[in-house]
């Protein structure tokens, strides 16, 4: 996907559904049938219910699995603090996920919190703590992000500290951590399995999911976003 700027206005913020609906149509005669047929059958699966947090990532190949897992969960949005460690989600790991999840670059931990609990997130770090629960026991009630910290020593005090909660996936052997992209993976299969089986409104409405899919379409699509802006101009 486009990288997207936190409270950045969507490009179809001015459109009615009815003008959304109309230019996906123009724009989905521009890409295969199966490629439309994908779209339309993943994007109501996607959720920005749960959310993921990376601080700091430093491995661009932990990075790219995040991403995707995510993609592989339906977990549409992750949330990237680059204060020392450049976000690099490309390569053979992340297999194309980068193009379909979208990823969002913040300064700090307190710069992606602030937006994150704007929005409506309860903030969750990933790791022991003295008040922490199992990832199978968290209340994902409220929508959710769920941090992860760097590889070598894990969130910073100031990603603790801003937590609203801890959490932890059970181990029963002799090392004390998973990898980081482990983790996620876990974490992830643990909370959407639970939020699919639930009755909580997990899924993006029908104005987000026209959006979603105008999005796919622009990476569908050779000079994708030039194209689709082309064709606003007709709707």
């Amino acid at each position: 996907m486009p990288e997207r700027i936190p409270q950045q206005a969507s490009l179809f913020a001015g459109l009615t559904t009815e003008q959304k609906a109309a230019l996906y149509e123009s724009a989905a005669q521009l890409f295969s049938d199966n490629k439309r047929a994908l779209f339309d059958r993943l994007a109501p699966l996607r959720t920005r219910h749960i959310s993921v947090v990376l601080e700091d990532v430093y491995q661009s190949h932990n990075a790219a699995a995040v991403l995707r897992s995510c993609d592989c969960f339906g977990v549409q949005d992750v949330h990237v603090v680059e204060k020392n460690n450049p976000f690099n989600p490309a390569g053979d790991v992340a297999v194309g996920s980068s193009k379909w999840v979208d990823y969002y670059r913040h300064a700090s931990i307190g710069e992606a919190y602030g937006y994150l609990r704007r929005q409506g997130y309860r903030i969750v770090a990933t790791l022991p703590h003295e008040n922490d629960q199992m990832i199978g026991d968290l209340d994902i009630s409220q929508p959710v992000a769920l941090v992860f910290g760097t590889e070598l020593t894990g969130l910073t005090q100031e990603a603790i500290d801003g937590a609203d909660a801890y959490v932890k996936v059970p181990m029963y052997g002799f090392t004390e951590s998973f990898n980081i992209s482990v983790c996620a993976a876990l974490s992830l299969f643990s909370l959407t399995e639970r939020m699919r089986a639930s009755d909580i409104a997990w899924h993006l409405g029908p104005d987000a999911l026209l959006d979603l899919k105008l999005h796919w379409a622009m990476q569908a699509i050779r000079d994708g976003e030039k194209v689709i802006k082309k064709l606003m101009e007709e709707v």
